[in-house]
């Protein structure tokens, strides 16, 4: 399975993927994106390039390329399926997402269409196949600048070749728009842009203290370390989820997975997309492994199904500078 981290997170994996594009306007998001899985909105590294071996092969993580091994393996950063490197990857290739909203200026309470086009960096017009991963070729995160609203949406493939998404902001202010994606044979990209929306705002929300525990519509969800969260350190993070004071043991699979994990830093400048590894269960508890590479407060959003229905739990952690 898989995860994604922008610095912009039988058990759930978290994956920060982050091949990013700098911020953009409204109208367009023409900046580079890169691959990797866990870096800070707005920058980029280059795919890791196969490495040379003598006899045997290399594996890399996908979201994270700077894990590597000789032998087959889940990445111990977010443990997603080792991939080989050895068959031939696109080096060198760089992506950036080209964005564009219509209408251009979008206002609250009113219809916009979200548009996306990844573009090979220096041959914009080469057309990008996407890989389908979790069943869907992209994966639109939007959420408000102060972390408050999260929507997970998916832009699909018109003939115009775009990727477009019908949308209806509940209210005005900025929002962060993340997509992730992953171009056939290469790695994970992440774009990111800032969208201006207009209209009625409302004050923001200030999240000061770590909120470790989630209740909405008679569900519950308590997140959970094994050990003190610090920068550096691989974490093993379990959510455990229960409606009516029960445990829940009959979780739906949500987009091929038993849940999906977004984790943002305060100011979106990291990011984390997560995904659950293999389990023998479905509930109440759903293990991930993951680590920080920034210290700072972090709003986690943890989207699980049951009975048919999408739920959307949200926590606050503050992770702690590296120990001396």
């Amino acid at each position: 399975m898989k995860r994604t981290l922008l610095p912009i997170l039988p058990l759930l994996t978290f994956i920060w993927t982050t091949s990013c594009s700098s911020d953009n306007s409204a109208a367009s998001g023409n900046a580079p994106a890169a691959a990797g899985h866990q870096h800070a909105a707005g920058e980029g590294h280059e795919p890791a390039a196969g490495a040379e071996h003598s006899g045997g092969h290399m594996y890399a993580c996908p979201m994270h390329p700077e894990v590597t091994s000789e032998k087959p393996g889940t990445c111990p950063k977010c443990g997603m399926t080792l991939k080989r490197t050895d068959q031939g990857p696109a080096d060198g290739i760089r992506y950036r997402m080209n964005f564009a909203a219509t209408p251009a200026q979008p206002a609250a309470g009113q219809s916009v269409t979200l548009s996306f086009r990844p573009q090979v960096v220096g041959n914009e017009q080469t057309p990008v196949p996407l890989a389908v991963v979790h069943e869907k070729q992209m994966h639109l995160i939007i959420v408000s600048k102060d972390l408050s609203e999260f929507y997970h949406e998916h832009p699909e493939l018109k003939a115009s070749a775009r990727y477009e998404v019908p949308f209806t902001f509940k209210t005005g202010g900025t929002y962060l728009l993340y997509q992730d994606y992953q171009p056939e044979n290469n790695s994970h990209q992440l774009g990111r842009q800032t969208l201006q929306v207009s209209g009625p705002t409302r004050p923001a929300v200030k999240f000061e203290k770590d909120q470790l525990r989630w209740q909405k519509d008679g569900y519950a969800a308590a997140l959970s370390f094994d050990k003190a969260v610090q920068v550096g350190r691989t974490l093993g993070l379990i959510v455990t989820v229960s409606r009516g004071g029960r445990p829940v043991t009959d979780l739906d699979n949500y987009l091929g997975a038993l849940g999906h994990m977004v984790v943002l830093s305060e100011d979106g400048s990291q990011y984390l997309h997560v995904h659950p590894q293999e389990s023998s269960t479905q509930g109440p508890a759903v293990g991930f492994h993951t680590s920080f590479e920034k210290p700072g407060r972090y709003r986690v959003f943890l989207q699980f199904k049951h009975g048919g229905t999408v739920q959307t739990a949200d926590f606050t952690v503050t992770v702690a500078p590296a120990a001396a």
